[in-house]
């Protein structure tokens, strides 16, 4: 008895390395399959519009309400403080530039996107449509996998593009209504402290945070076995793995980006 958690440990170990080995060839495979992308321009434009596109609106109603709660903590704080409020711009543009934006606008993501093409391509393994693919002759990687991490890859940080703005009016908005200073005052302290290496690392880290979201959906969808519950497993571990990962990639780039 005293072996199971040893042995179960070690399995969760040995699927942890495979999988880890198998999202690194998945790289090396959506890789060679650039190649193939004046052959997939339809299929990638099918997937920017339903990855990103239709993503526009839940972005956006996360944006407002980050930038608003983001305007209300920092005035709480600074009255805590005895802080002026006029830094109220500066602090809320550096933590939705730098940080609230491109992480919540990834999880956000990878919770109905990522989700959705584990989903999706797993409901195709167990239904054998992927089998059927190659048995035409047609490659897996270059029709279902490239399009969607690509889409990803360029869409996650178009998105964060948008939840900058829409979440700076929404701290505006409560920084003019509920803690009654003028927009001159935020907007002044917000472009007083905009830098656009801030900006740009950002998007570099929302790049990588979609690169990582499309692979790992890819992953589990075509290495979905059993059913229909095969592919509620796939779904849920997709996610799981995804928010995991773009924080743990959310440390590492503030450490390497944004030195002291």
């Amino acid at each position: 008895m005293e072996y199971y958690p040893v042995m179960t440990l070690g399995r969760r170990g040995v699927n942890f390395i495979t999988r880890l080995g198998g999202i690194f060839v998945m790289i090396g495979r959506f890789v060679v399959a650039l190649k193939d992308i004046p052959r997939s321009v339809r299929l990638i434009f099918e997937q920017l519009y339903a990855i990103g596109v239709q993503s526009l609106p839940l972005i956006i109603v996360i944006a407002i309400f980050v930038g608003a709660v983001s305007a209300w903590q920092a005035a709480y704080q600074f009255k805590f403080i005895g802080a002026p409020l006029r830094y109220l711009g500066q602090a809320v543009g550096k933590a939705v530039v730098i940080e609230l934006a491109p992480v919540l606008s990834a999880l956000v993501f990878a919770g109905r996107v990522g989700a959705g093409i584990a989903a999706e391509l797993g409901t195709m393994r167990v239904t054998e449509q992927i089998d059927a693919l190659e048995a035409m002759g047609i490659n897996p990687m270059r029709y279902l996998m490239m399009p969607r991490v690509l889409a990803c890859l360029i869409m996650v940080p178009l998105l964060v593009v948008f939840s900058n703005f829409i979440a700076i009016l929404g701290g505006l908005s409560v920084a003019v209504v509920g803690v009654d200073i003028s927009s001159e005052t935020f907007l002044e302290g917000f472009k007083s402290s905009f830098q656009v290496t801030d900006f740009v690392n950002g998007l570099i880290k929302a790049g990588v945070f979609g690169l990582v979201i499309g692979l790992i959906g890819c992953y589990e969808g075509f290495n979905t076995k059993g059913g229909a519950q095969g592919v509620g497993v796939s779904t849920t571990t997709s996610v799981v793995i995804s928010s995991v990962m773009i924080l743990i990639l959310d440390f590492v780039f503030t450490v390497l980006l944004f030195r002291l």
